[in-house]
């Protein structure tokens, strides 16, 4: 399925646009993928030239707790490969790619959210070398081979979630969680990048059941790389799936990792947190502790740091903010429907 929503700024005459891909019910799901990453060409990339009489390792099934049909990644310890190039590891994932609509490559001075939910199942076996389940990629010059982001899951003590990051062809880990709040719960992913030498990143995950922040990394402090855009580099583009190492198979299962769907947006501004203060009051502001929301409608508030990170949340009409240190905060407001009703700042006093 395919979805493409166009927004235009008139004074600039810049249009920005969503691309989004979702599964519509189950046969014909590589079609369904093609047609919108990069219409009549070869966006997937998976392990059915060793391993055919399974089938397509791609299919849609329906999921109770999202109401609808979901894509479901398969990927089996033996035969499946790396399309029958490499042998010690196994791909199965969907891309773009220069054969992709221009609106799906990131292009230098651009910025992109990208948005995605996946489920990784009961069970779910990590390989201590790396298991990749999303991926940005540059495309060009002497470092392509090369992920600039990368998020994989590895085997340890626990098992933990990376977020990887290379700005020439050195990886470094920019922060790592406990896998085991991710595993059999859907996750909603929204990833901020503009692509330039000095641009900004920002990742959230958040668990669909509670609403409750899982992971968040953004490259506002002072020593975190802000190198989005390498030299020679044509285009950026997205992976998503699965991508594992076979060197230790004996850490491995067959899998299944479920997607509900695929969001590529370019927008003119990545600030989540622009106020808008329309007719609601906080009070007292300045504050040194609660923080009262005079609308009848607010049913849930957050606080985000200055950087976009979700701090705090409440379901009421007040939000406790005693505990975190004196500085400029962000206040959302949302009704009972979780639309958001205003933003706001406020003063954290000593």
């Amino acid at each position: 399925m395919k979805l493409i929503i166009i927004t235009c700024i008139l004074s600039g005459y810049l249009c920005m646009s969503q691309v989004l891909l979702e599964p519509n019910g189950p046969g014909n799901t590589y079609s369904e993928i093609t047609a919108v990453l990069a219409p009549n060409y070869n966006p997937i990339e998976t392990p059915d030239c060793n391993h055919s009489a399974f089938g397509d390792h791609i299919d849609e099934v329906h999921d109770n707790s999202v109401g609808d049909y979901v894509f479901r990644f398969y990927i089996h310890v033996t035969p499946d490969n790396d399309r029958c190039i490499k042998f010690d590891r196994q791909r199965n994932e969907i891309k773009t790619y220069d054969k992709s609509p221009e609106n799906l490559l990131g292009v230098e001075g651009e910025k992109v959210i990208y948005k995605w939910a996946f489920k990784l199942a009961d069970g779910f076996q990590s390989s201590p070398n790396f298991t990749h389940i999303h991926q940005l990629k540059s495309v060009g010059g002497s470092y392509s081979s090369m992920p600039m982001y990368t998020l994989t899951t590895r085997k340890g003590t626990p098992d933990r979630l990376e977020l990887r990051y290379a700005e020439t062809d050195t990886q470094i880990t920019l922060k790592q969680t406990a896998l085991s709040p991710m595993i059999g719960d859907w996750v909603e992913v929204t990833e901020r990048i503009e692509y330039a030498t000095t641009g900004f990143y920002s990742i959230e995950m958040t668990s669909k059941s509670t609403g409750h922040q899982l992971f968040y990394y953004d490259n506002t402090a002072a020593a975190a790389p802000k190198v989005n855009w390498r030299p020679g580099g044509s285009f950026v583009r997205p992976k998503w799936g699965i991508y594992r190492s076979l060197i230790n198979d004996q850490d491995l299962r067959d899998e299944q990792v479920l997607f509900s769907y695929f969001s590529i947006e370019e927008v003119s501004s990545l600030n989540i947190l622009e106020v808008d203060q329309g007719s609601i009051n906080v009070f007292p502001n300045p504050t040194s502790g609660v923080v009262h929301i005079s609308s009848i409608d607010a049913a849930q508030t957050q606080i985000f740091a200055m950087s976009g990170q979700l701090l705090l949340q409440s379901n009421s009409a007040q939000i406790d903010i005693s505990d975190l240190p004196p500085s400029l905060y962000f206040l959302k407001v949302f009704d009972k429907n979780s639309s958001l009703l205003s933003t706001q700042k406020v003063l954290k006093s000593n």
